[in-house]
């Protein structure tokens, strides 16, 4: 059970997807309860409301189904949004880098990480392809500090949990690769008090466990 006033959030640690979820949450201060899944035994509260098995999912107080991660980035920034990160830079700049990982790198990302499961190419042809994505996040880092302007924001903590696992893929290539802002900017990023607060681990959720409340003390102003 919960406090119904929390909104409660299907979760898995390692979803770039979840992660960016979390990211935004814990940056406005919202008090959830988390509900950490297994993507092989997805739990039928889960489905019951998002049917289409994916994390995040975010359900309100209302009964109000958030099933897509960057819709949970918004609402949750547009609630409370302590470090301004929904004007750090030019919304729309935003939208559409964003738009760009989460449908061509995402793509790319998944057949260089399970290549095996792609034979049609090698995984250095699906890295290149790839590469497209990371050599303009590298050039904007270059000429502003960040992807969308001189102040980390939405973009960034919704593209950056995918840079984290295309690098992961082969670390000793990416520690080489081209692209030292970038690299600077990941590591930055993964040793971050945020992020590791939204990475600490949690058993897997159970109908009968008390909720976990995530969110209450992850920096900054809490409207928990």
């Amino acid at each position: 059970m919960t406090d119904s006033s929390n909104p409660i959030l299907y979760s898995f640690r390692r979803c770039p997807y979840a992660m960016r979820a979390r990211l935004a949450i814990a940056a406005a201060g919202i008090c959830v309860a988390l509900r950490e899944i297994e993507l092989r035994a997805k739990p039928a509260a889960m489905l019951a409301v998002s049917p289409k098995g994916t994390v995040p999912v975010l359900v309100l107080a209302n009964g109000q189904v958030i099933d897509e991660s960057l819709d949970i980035m918004v609402w949750a920034l547009t609630r409370h949004d302590p470090q301004d990160w929904l004007n750090a830079s030019s919304r729309a700049d935003a939208d559409r880098l964003i738009a760009v990982n989460d449908s061509q790198f995402k793509y790319w990302l998944d057949r260089y990480k399970y290549a095996d499961r792609y034979p049609e190419h090698a995984a250095e042809h699906y890295r290149k392809q790839g590469e497209l994505f990371l050599a303009d996040l590298e050039q904007r880092l270059q000429r502003n500090g960040c992807f969308c302007g001189r102040r980390f924001g939405l973009a960034d903590a919704a593209i950056l949990p995918f840079v984290r696992q295309f690098a992961a893929v082969d670390a000793a290539w990416f520690a080489l690769a081209p692209y030292p802002a970038l690299r600077a900017a990941l590591q930055h990023f993964v040793e971050s008090e945020l992020f590791g607060k939204i990475m600490a681990q949690y058993p897997v959720w159970q109908a009968t466990d008390p909720a976990l409340i995530f969110g209450a003390e992850s920096g900054g102003s809490s409207i928990c």
